[in-house]
């Protein structure tokens, strides 16, 4: 008898949690987008044309402080304070860090005194000299004294000069070692100084390309965090011996601007000045789906989306020029809800 009702029992736990599994599994069919084939998109769409696009040539390269050093100490010593912090703009001449020279004070003060007393005696020397009252060299001697003396104060001084550290010029604070109570020494970097407000963009240009910059010439520069910002560059620096790749390095100074702020290490283009048109098909950048060097675009044929890849023969802006993959006439998908399906039926505009 107990096992029938076991049997029973189980039989409808197992009914119960079927019954619940259909009911959720309904739940969730309704909340799913399912996709209707039969279905019709309204999409708008562009005609390609075959026309003509002015394209300059660009090289890549990027940005990076134009000075950039990472400072010590002169000399050994526990630091007292350190005056900034991550990030900070400073000016030349400020202090960045101090270290303790309290026993240096000590040591110029005994300095001090010293000379005073043996000025004290070059003075009382020189009176009895010129009467006749000692000999010469007894002056001699206190003179040579006094030198030593102002010598070893002026020493003292410079060494107490040292125990502040401060800004070789104007730049930001972009790293920081040390912190208020470690010891510093000659060699080892407490605070790296950058300046940022002035920029140095590096490019390495091929041989057919480089006699096409001079020296104190003005380009243009982009920046990929900028695409639509076109930045003034100086050319300051053009090697004169390629790299291994047969490519020369040429620096461009170019000034940071606070509206449009560019950080160390960011990568940018460099754009020469000769235009070459090239004739294809332009479309715009918004149509491109996936990357350019694997490109594709949604053509209707048939009134269906289908995915077709293109080759992109250059950017110029918002613009791109293809090659091949596309032939004039072609209905382009410019919008609509299609990138997700390939062969959907759709209606355009």
């Amino acid at each position: 008898m107990k096992n029938i009702i076991t049997i029973v029992v189980l039989v409808g736990l197992i009914g119960l949690t079927v019954f619940q599994l259909t009911k959720n599994k309904a739940k969730t069919e309704a909340i799913v987008f399912h996709y209707d084939k039969n279905k019709t998109i309204k999409v708008e769409a562009i005609t390609a044309e075959v026309s003509n696009m002015d394209t300059r040539q660009t090289i890549d390269g990027n940005f990076m402080a134009n000075r950039e050093v990472k400072l010590n100490a002169d000399i050994q010593g526990k630091i007292d304070a350190v005056r900034v912090d991550l990030g900070s703009e400073v000016k030349k001449g400020q202090i960045l860090i101090e270290l303790d020279n309290s026993l240096l004070k000590l040591q110029l003060e005994s300095v001090k005194i010293q000379v005073q007393d043996l000025e004290k005696d070059f003075e009382r020397y020189t009176i009895l000299t010129e009467a006749d009252a000692i000999q010469k060299a007894k002056l001699d001697k206190i003179q040579l004294q006094l030198q030593s003396a102002i010598i070893q104060r002026r020493t003292i001084e410079e060494q107490i000069n040292k125990t502040t550290i401060r800004a070789p010029f104007d730049g930001t604070i972009t790293q920081k070692f040390v912190e208020i109570g470690a010891f510093a020494a000659p060699g080892v970097p407490l605070l790296q100084l950058s300046q940022m407000n002035i920029l140095r963009f590096t490019a390495y240009v091929a041989e057919g390309e480089v006699n096409q910059l001079g020296l104190n010439d003005e380009v243009i520069l982009k920046a990929d965090q900028y695409p639509h910002v076109d930045f003034t560059g100086k050319v300051v620096a053009i090697g004169s011996k390629a790299n291994p790749a047969a490519r020369y390095p040429v620096e461009i100074e170019v000034k940071n601007e606070k509206e449009t702020p560019i950080r160390a290490g960011m990568f940018g283009q460099v754009v020469l000045e000769k235009k070459t048109e090239k004739s294809g098909i332009v479309l715009p950048l918004s149509v491109i789906q996936g990357q350019l060097d694997d490109a594709k675009v949604y053509v209707v044929k048939n009134n269906k989306a289908v995915l077709v890849p293109v080759q992109i023969l250059s950017t110029e802006g918002a613009s791109v020029l293809v090659g091949e993959g596309l032939s004039a006439g072609d209905k382009i998908v410019s919008r609509g809800f299609v990138n997700l399906f390939d062969g959907i039926n759709v209606n355009y505009e």
